[in-house]
């Protein structure tokens, strides 16, 4: 019997667009049998064309290609950054199609907005990887837990920090650790959005506007990094840097992000190297631990292309996250 396909493209092939595509191919028939159709990639978008590339032929250049082939139901992004990945997402989703990404800063800045066009167009804007790489959050949040006021968030949502300050606690500087760290793949060469804590800003954020209602914008947070801490392990316990985001009375939310000493019988105190470990607290459920590899290449891909799967899925129902009445993000079917 013949399986209906659903076309897809990829946007930007660095290491998470392709671990997507490795994904898609190795586990095509897993894939398929869980979205109920066959997910075709038919483009890369990238402005490099690898010649030893085993995906060569699908290499384009024009994004155009891909805005107006109607056989392409679902567009990953993998672009990072805001200048061309916000006009892409944009324009793909006013062309009909649904975007998975995993880039944290887009989603933290234009989400709103870019989920209010997905949902005039029908489509869905689903970003699972964006907050913690392999790690199932986002939608545990708004389904799983989704019988309980969540009153406060926090963890380490930054492997790069949380691989530089375990080797501090084993002894290194932490000039030797950010050495090692970038040797290793884990840091960049310009590490700066991960050490000043950026990049766990933008994802406490996005946490919060899930768990609270209300969007909140990465540049109004309190923010320090790690790059002036001297000593990761004290008499009182680990020095983790902790994305925090707490209910207060009323509509206020304190969210910060900063170097905490994590007691040794902490839960997080045992999430060493790039792990990650966030903590969501539940006035029924109590603390629940979501534990994992928080970035790399195929743990992010697992992440996105699940995204893809539900989108897939739901290809005549409509199903995404959005804030209802321009404010709350909740995942909502149809």
């Amino acid at each position: 019997m013949s399986v209906e396909k659903c076309g897809a493209a990829i946007l930007g092939f660095g290491n998470i667009g392709s671990g997507a595509a490795e994904l898609l191919k190795t586990n095509k028939a897993r894939i398929t049998q869980s979205a109920g159709r066959e997910v075709v990639l038919k483009y890369i978008l990238d402005v490099k064309f690898p010649e030893n590339s085993e995906f060569k032929h699908l290499f384009v250049s024009d994004f155009a290609l891909i805005e107006n082939d109607p056989a392409v139901t679902v567009v990953i992004e993998t672009i990072g950054g805001i200048r061309f990945a916000y006009d892409f997402t944009k324009r793909a989703l006013s062309a009909g199609k649904s975007v998975v990404t995993s880039n944290k800063e887009l989603v933290a800045m234009y989400g709103h907005e870019l989920l209010t066009i997905a949902k005039a167009n029908n489509v869905n804007y689903l970003f699972e990887a964006s907050v913690g790489g392999g790690i199932p959050i986002l939608r545990p949040l708004s389904q799983c837990l989704a019988a309980n006021e969540i009153t406060e968030i926090y963890g380490i949502l930054n492997g790069t920090t949380n691989y530089i300050l375990t080797k501090m606690s084993e002894g290194q500087s932490y000039e030797q650790a950010l050495k090692t760290a970038q040797e290793l793949g884990y840091a960049e060469a310009d590490p700066a959005a991960d050490v000043s804590g950026k990049d766990t800003c933008r994802k406490i954020c996005i946490l919060a506007d899930l768990a609270f209602g209300k969007h909140i914008n990465p540049n109004e947070v309190s923010v320090i990094g790690i790059e002036n801490v001297k000593n990761a392990l004290t008499a009182e316990g680990k020095v983790k840097l902790i994305g925090r985001a707490k209910k207060l009375g009323g509509d206020r939310i304190m969210i910060r992000v900063a170097p905490e000493v994590i007691a040794a019988d902490h839960m997080l105190s045992c999430v060493e190297n790039a792990n990650n470990g966030i903590v969501v607290k539940g006035d029924a459920v109590g603390e629940v631990l979501f534990y994992g590899q928080g970035a790399g290449k195929m743990p992010t891909a697992s992440a996105i292309v699940a995204d893809v799967i539900d989108c897939v899925k739901h290809v005549n129902a409509r199903k995404w996250l959005y804030w209802d009445d321009g404010d709350r993000i909740e995942l909502v079917s149809e």
